[in-house]
């Protein structure tokens, strides 16, 4: 799912680049599209702690005598 959405960031982010040089380049342009960069790398970044964060607990468990096993993650 995170590289769907991290795609369709990349698309929206460029997409937007392209519509703002339609009617030639600004320094307003210029910091939209910085902005669309920030919010696409913010998004990702979130992603990527979350899905951290969702696995961290998986990597952890105890077997039935009440011992820590750890799991390499996949």
């Amino acid at each position: 799912m995170k590289d769907i959405k991290s795609t369709a960031r990349d698309v929206e982010t460029g997409a937007k680049k392209g519509l703002r040089d339609v009617d030639g380049h600004s320094l307003k342009d210029d910091v939209g599209n910085a902005g669309d960069e920030i919010r696409k790398d913010l998004g990702n970044a979130g992603d990527r702690v979350r899905d951290g964060v969702k696995n961290a607990g998986d990597t952890v468990r105890h077997n039935e005598r009440g011992e820590r096993v750890v799991r390499k993650p996949s």
